[in-house]
């Protein structure tokens, strides 16, 4: 589908109903149930222009049916209806942005050379909470390794980039030294 304001389009219109029957966290949980399920075999065949709608509908019912509630059944039947299954991906993803906005929860991107404990991930998040602009916030973490790093972390939250990694500091100290500031102090 590749059109994402359509995809924000669904995603409200879902949001909208799932507020106005104050059934939202319910909703949340089926879109995360979907988002694990339509990986693979089911994504293909959601794709796919040679199964028609109705037995795309046939199958999601028969995956679905009773797991996710009416809401969301309702819902995706309308999506089959109009040929939007397609864009199921970018549906799921704008929904999500929707619903952290609403709940006032950001994504603290934590990219680490090896995997950290529970405990080192809740005390950065601890740090982040300290600070005023992270302090009404709920901070949801989504960890990548990356050992290019060298140790340390780099911490990511919207297009604010923390870099305390090693690999930072080994680059100060080279620059320091490339431009060798003491030598001109003493002219």
């Amino acid at each position: 589908m590749r059109n994402t304001r359509v995809a924000k389009r669904y995603a409200k219109a879902l949001m909208d109903m799932a507020v106005e029957t104050n059934q939202v966290d319910a909703i949340k949980n089926d879109v995360d149930l979907l988002r694990v399920a339509t990986t693979g075999e089911l994504d293909y065949v959601l794709k796919s222009p040679i199964i028609r709608q109705d037995k795309k509908q046939a199958i999601f019912t028969a995956i679905f049916g009773g797991k996710v509630s009416q809401l969301t059944e309702l819902f995706f039947k309308l999506l089959f209806e109009k040929g939007r299954e397609i864009g199921l991906p970018e549906i799921l993803d704008a929904f999500d942005t929707i619903y952290r906005k609403m709940k006032n929860i950001e994504i603290l991107e934590l990219t680490t050379a090896i995997p950290v404990s529970e405990e080192v991930k809740a005390g950065i998040v601890s740090n982040f909470n300290k600070m005023p602009e992270y302090a009404s916030k709920t901070l949801e973490i989504k960890e990548k390794l990356d050992e290019s790093i060298l140790g340390g972390f780099l911490a990511q939250i919207g297009d604010q980039l923390y870099d305390a990694s090693i690999r930072h500091d080994l680059q100060a100290i080279k620059k320091q030294f490339v431009e060798n500031m003491y030598i001109q102090k003493l002219r």
